[in-house]
């Protein structure tokens, strides 16, 4: 996520009127005759406590020019910490998103520092249906800290994020179809979705500019995310607004806590590709510590901004044991997504993901396939997901059973309300159709159980 479309707002309220003319495009026009030296006129001042910074889309708008600032800080304020192209284009860990994508946080200078800050809370009410299903009220969200300054011809960036997921309990909340992690190191979680960690990310990234529009880069995380999959699915514009976690999640983005990440890359203008060792063990069911493990996982991603409307990547890895419940058995994954982000009228910003993951355990290759959208129009949020899996995981047997292919479609509504300058309450929530195949009814109860959400929320930005 980025955080610094409030910047642009701020620097040019604070401009004088020609200069602010002469930066948006504008001539200042010359007096018909000369005249007497007169009062100028004053000039409207600008509300910014009506204006929407999170929808602002500055791929289609000229950089501003910050204000006694010099070049490094103005180089500073308006690049991505990773390389020289627009701040908009960082998500998670250091994953792409489209240059278009919206923008949220609250920023401050300090000296040569930028400071931004972002946070959500969600309190759920969560109903599943069927003979698998159940209730439960559950708090989720995260806080997310960053400072960042300039560092030679380049940027330092450190980064911390936590979530109050622990507070739900080691079991999490009922969800049907996901499947990943345990709750007491014995046994699985099969329909629910596990707590994250409460340190979600606790990172530094140091980039160098090689050239107009080229840099080389190095993050490290404890936690951290390494270079595989899209970002992950609480950052992907299309989709962040749902409090759900796709069952799709231990396909393509499971890896965003990894307890022990090193990744180095190189941008090349709209192309980055980078590598990471990495901590392939996945969390275990401690969720308020900090994990060590050695860095014996390998992950490569390539990714590529044709526009400013799209971004496309692809990646691979090899997971040294990452189940807790399966040990000696390593996995390989690939994952290839595209997301999509677009201002399609005034007030009208639409989203999407198109997403493929597959998983390679002994000998066995299963796939996941993930579809979301969303369409804002001021306060209101239109939110939904399609997916479907290939899941060895829903029967609970020690080794791996037959893969099942199981589907899921939920859709959901948020409306935010403004409290202060840069906080919201937010009402919604969700509906969600599973798709069950024979093999799993009886299970079940039925070919379609139904999943439910209403939700709260309160956010920071």
């Amino acid at each position: 996520m980025t955080y610094l479309a409030a910047a642009s707002v701020l620097v040019l309220a604070s401009m004088p009127a020609p200069a602010l003319a002469q930066h948006m495009g504008h001539e200042a026009q010359p007096p018909a005759e000369p005249a007497k030296p007169t009062e100028p006129a004053p000039q409207p001042e600008m509300d910014h406590s009506q204006m929407d910074h999170s929808r602002m889309d500055h791929s289609m708008h000229p950089e501003p020019v910050p204000v006694d600032v010099g070049p490094a800080e103005e180089i500073h304020m308006h690049e991505g910490a990773l390389g020289p192209y627009p701040v908009a284009r960082e998500a998670s860990g250091t994953a792409w998103q489209p240059d278009a994508s919206g923008h949220s946080g609250v920023m401050k200078m300090e000296g040569d520092w930028t400071l931004m800050g972002h946070g959500l809370l969600n309190m759920v009410y969560d109903h599943q249906s069927g003979r698998r299903g159940d209730d439960k009220l559950f708090a989720s969200g995260m806080l997310m800290g960053m400072a960042l300054r300039p560092l030679g011809d380049g940027t330092l960036q450190l980064k911390a994020m936590v979530s109050p997921d622990p507070l739900m309990g080691k079991s999490g909340y009922p969800l049907l179809l996901a499947s990943g992690e345990t709750a007491d190191g014995e046994t699985r979680l099969i329909d629910r979705q596990h707590p994250h960690d409460f340190f979600m990310e606790l990172s530094a990234s140091v980039s160098q500019n090689i050239g107009k529009g080229s840099s080389i880069f190095l993050y490290a995380g404890l936690p951290g995310e390494p270079a595989f999959g899209p970002p992950a699915f609480m950052h992907r514009e299309a989709i962040m607004d749902s409090p759900e976690a796709p069952i799709s999640h231990h396909w393509l983005d499971s890896t965003h806590i990894s307890f022990g990440v090193l990744t180095a890359g190189l941008v090349l203008d709209r192309v980055k590709v980078e590598i990471s060792r990495f901590n392939g063990r996945e969390p275990d069911q401690h969720r308020w510590n900090i994990e060590t493990g050695p860095l014996d996982s390998t992950a490569v991603r390539l990714s590529w901004n044709p526009t400013d409307n799209l971004s496309l990547q692809g990646s691979w890895g090899h997971f040294e044991d990452p189940e807790q419940l399966e040990p000696g058995v390593d996995q390989k994954r690939w994952s290839a997504s595209l997301l999509y982000g677009r201002d399609i009228a005034p007030d009208w910003k639409l989203a999407g993901t198109l997403a493929w993951g597959r998983k390679t355990a002994e000998g066995h290759k299963d796939d996941a396939y993930v579809a979301e959208a969303s369409l804002k129009h001021d306060a209101w949020t239109i939110f939904g997901r399609g997916e479907l899996t290939e899941n060895r995981e829903l029967l609970d047997v020690e080794e791996h059973g037959p893969a099942f292919t199981v589907g899921k479609i939920s859709l959901g509504a948020v409306r935010d309300f403004k409290v202060a300058e840069h906080l919201s309450f937010g009402v919604g929530g969700l509906f969600a159709v599973n798709f069950i195949p024979d093999g799993l009814e009886p299970l079940y109860g039925g070919k379609h159980p139904i999943g439910t959400m209403g939700f709260v929320r309160v956010k920071i930005d």
